[in-house]
């Protein structure tokens, strides 16, 4: 194949077979779109605003700063400062099956002013603690919502409607809340222990997981928490993304998945030491969250 038959997946012209590249503008934030379509090593790229930077198909491996390098892939995202110099390989990238990935860029003024309106209308749980985007090299796993939100805005700005400086701007007001709504989420969940004495949402958090095979109650969280129901859930919620419901259904099923991964454990095992008090619920529950059967699990396991 040709280089002038290569029709890249943005449209337009081909100028590249590394780091081909289309710009989409806003007055707050710019949307490029990179299509890479041959392997190759150590192609620098910075950019002068905070970045948010998100995998859509193929593999790089990123050299950022002292980090180890690492592997980036479909689903996941990179938070970067301004003017932070990055390395990055194509290891897998063809003509057949080109690596694509966005580049959003944001003004600092749109992004403080999103976190200065987020801070006075919904304030975190601690006094001490304000809302704010962490751009130090942020590497996270998309959720469903930031997933969507990314769709959302590529859509967006490619879109030919009147009202699209309006609908873009709102959808990246979303998209800062939710990425400060994980990078809280990731604070509290993954080191609810190191924070439990001073955090109360990481106090309740660690709570739960101590807690999965008793029957846990809104009223038994809050008074944890010290708080008002009302109160605690509309905290939970704006902190961690998820009601606290929804939060201990994910843990009860990360805990079945460490149980079936043992040999000698059945599903029923894994029912009720995870906190279920029925197989069928169980199994329906754990289809939710894993979009697999725990039967498929425990067979993939081998």
């Amino acid at each position: 194949m040709q280089h002038s038959d290569i029709i890249p997946a943005w449209g337009g012209r081909l100028d590249a077979l590394v780091e081909n590249k289309l710009t989409l503008s806003h007055e707050v934030a710019e949307l490029h779109l990179y299509e890479t379509f041959q392997r190759a090593q150590l192609v620098e790229l910075e950019f002068s605003s905070p970045v948010l930077t998100s995998m859509l198909t193929g593999k790089k491996v990123m050299h950022i700063d002292q980090l180890k390098p690492f592997d980036y892939l479909p689903g996941e995202s990179l938070v970067l400062p301004a003017n932070m110099s990055m390395k990055i390989d194509f290891p897998e990238a063809t003509i057949q099956s080109p690596t694509r990935c966005i580049a959003l860029t944001l003004s600092e003024e749109f992004i403080q002013q999103t976190v200065n309106h987020l801070n006075e209308e919904y304030p975190r749980t601690e006094p001490n603690e304000l809302w704010e985007v962490d751009t130090n090299n942020y590497h996270l796993q998309n959720n469903f919502e930031i997933s969507a939100l990314i769709d959302k805005i590529i859509r967006l700005y490619r879109e030919n409607n009147v009202l699209k400086p309006f609908f873009i701007h709102n959808s990246l007001e979303e998209l800062v809340v939710r990425l400060m709504q994980t990078q809280a989420r990731r604070v509290l969940v993954d080191q609810a222990r190191k924070y439990m004495n001073n955090h109360r949402l990481a106090f309740v958090v660690e709570y739960i997981r101590n807690n999965l095979t008793k029957a846990l109650a809104i009223d038994d969280l809050s008074n944890q928490a010290c708080l008002s129901k009302s109160h605690f859930f509309r905290l939970f919620k704006n902190e961690l993304g998820i009601s606290p419901i929804q939060f201990i259904l994910q843990e009860r099923i990360r805990l079945a998945k460490q149980i079936l991964s043992n040999p000698s454990k059945s599903i029923t095992d894994a029912c009720f030491e995870s906190g279920f008090n029925s197989v069928t619920h169980f199994s329906n529950a754990f289809r939710t969250v894993e979009h697999i059967s725990p039967r498929q699990y425990k067979q993939q396991l081998g």
